[in-house]
């Protein structure tokens, strides 16, 4: 098959997964054209031919995490905006303008590739594009009508685009059909009119269980700047004065930094084993709550503690609290009090993750996409 692939930039999470998913495809022999934008392009780039550079959508962030009152205007308005990464000033193009150049970005190669089917991780116009050239399309998501924390001002703008979910071939959710991670992300699929068209897959990530020797507080960062920036500026001071040892991911690629805080050690960047390892000997994971990294967690049976710094976060975190695996928590403060709980708690929060993962591991995601991929025709 001749497979259009297309990835949201907001999180690593959806990249993850498509790097995951490419790879297999490739393997039984599917012609494949990825397109991305941001880091995520740059990853994709790195092991994979034919990936093509598409205009990333964002909202407006700082390093104190996305900045609603200069998001709404900036749907129609571009705004300078301080770079922190290149450290310089920049104007942000408006999020209508990103939109439009990123759908015909994705256009332009439709009549080149003549793609059997396309594939998008979270990018609604790779839907919008499926469903105007009337070309087969999966879409992989674990947000389609949040329910909890998500701003009002954003739902005309959410239900705009269920009608291209609506007309979606298949609906992949990568989550369990039984106690859903993302459940307050996704909404009623009945009243949505989507519940024949989805399919609770798992997680396309290999969920067999590894030990590790639990000696230590392990936090990784990813996303956009604002996420990583203000989880940094809470956790770091805390760990810094605890006893025990902690490792500190700044979510950073290719950055060198290392650097010792008391008994934190901060790194600019983990590669894959690096990062596995930590995640294997960590005592208790603080990340930020979002969905990729929810099964991380779980695969290696951590109790967590949830520090959220977006909506969809947030509603994660509200149900892997409700099933009494994590903790969220808000601030530094919020943090310290919950760290003593776990610890004072551990027995209860090991047992209770242990057996969600137990469920999960069952479920082969990786599998089940590919097999929904190659039977769309």
């Amino acid at each position: 098959m001749r497979l259009m692939l297309s990835c949201s930039e907001l999180g690593l999470g959806h990249v993850s997964r498509m790097r995951l998913l490419g790879k297999r495809l490739e393997k039984r022999g599917h012609e494949l054209w990825f397109f991305s934008g941001g880091l995520p392009y740059t990853l994709l780039k790195k092991e994979f031919k034919n990936v093509h550079y598409s205009t990333p959508i964002a909202w407006y962030e700082s390093a104190h995490g996305v900045m609603v009152s200069a998001s709404v205007p900036n749907i129609l308005v571009p705004l300078p905006h301080f770079d922190h990464e290149r450290r310089e000033f920049r104007i942000k193009k408006s999020s209508s303008e990103e939109v439009i150049h990123r759908y015909y970005d994705l256009r332009r190669y439709i009549r080149i590739i003549k793609p059997d089917a396309i594939v998008s991780d979270g990018d609604i116009l790779a839907l919008r594009l499926a469903t105007r050239w009337k070309i087969p399309s999966v879409f992989i998501t674990n947000v389609i009508r949040p329910s909890l924390y998500f701003p009002p001002f954003l739902l005309p703008g959410q239900r705009l685009t269920e009608r291209y979910v609506r007309k979606s071939t298949k609906i992949i959710v990568p989550d369990v059909p039984k106690h859903t991670i993302c459940e307050y992300n996704l909404g009623n699929l009945d009243s949505i009119g989507i519940r024949d068209k989805v399919d609770f897959i798992g997680s396309l990530f290999d969920l067999k269980r590894e030990e590790g020797r639990e000696e230590l507080i392990f936090v990784p960062i990813s996303g956009p700047l604002g996420t990583r920036a203000k989880i940094v500026r809470e956790v770091v001071p805390v760990l810094s004065k605890l006893h025990e040892k902690s490792l500190v991911s700044l979510g950073e690629p290719g950055s060198k930094l290392v650097k010792e805080i008391g008994n934190c050690k901060v790194y600019g960047w983990l590669q894959d084993s690096q990062r596995k390892e930590s995640m294997r000997n960590a005592r208790i994971v603080i990340f930020s709550g979002g969905h990729g990294t929810c099964f991380e967690v779980l695969k290696y049976r951590k109790p967590s503690i949830c520090m959220p710094t977006q909506p969809e976060q947030k509603a994660n975190a509200r149900k892997l609290t409700e099933l009494k695996c994590s903790l969220f928590v808000e601030n530094g403060k919020q943090l310290t009090s919950a760290i003593e709980k776990i610890e004072n708690e551990r027995k209860s929060f090991t047992k209770n993750v242990s057996k969600l993962s137990e469920y999960c591991s069952r479920f082969n995601g990786l599998d089940a996409t590919v097999s929904i991929i190659e039977n769309i025709l």
